[in-house]
């Protein structure tokens, strides 16, 4: 199916003019800008009181959240591993897993 409509007529479009020496000083200036970094156009962003005390408090959340790790414990740990005396203590682990176990399955 075809639809003729009559009494119109695509523009033509023509390129803007510019002499040479124009051309070629904008081409230099973007080039020169280009190669030492410059922007053409400076951005900026600004964040409100509230932007700012809620990046503070995500950091002292995460903070907070981080795992409080005994130094000294891990070090005797490490020591006991090295020299050979460390225990496990299997029928212990067995019960934790199964608690965590019955947890998981509980949450469902």
């Amino acid at each position: 199916m075809t639809i003729d409509i009559n009494g119109l007529s695509m523009p033509k479009v023509q390129a803007p003019t510019t002499d040479d020496s124009q051309l070629k000083q904008s081409t230099e200036q973007l080039q020169n800008k280009t190669e030492t970094g410059q922007s053409s156009t400076a951005d900026t962003v600004s964040l409100s009181d509230n932007a700012v005390q809620l990046g503070k408090l995500d950091n002292v959340a995460v903070a907070i959240s981080a795992p409080v790790v005994d130094a000294k414990r891990v070090e005797q740990i490490k020591q006991a591993i090295e020299n050979g005396t460390y225990e496990v203590n299997a029928e212990k682990i067995a019960d934790r897993v199964t608690q965590f176990e019955s947890i998981l399955k509980s949450e469902r």
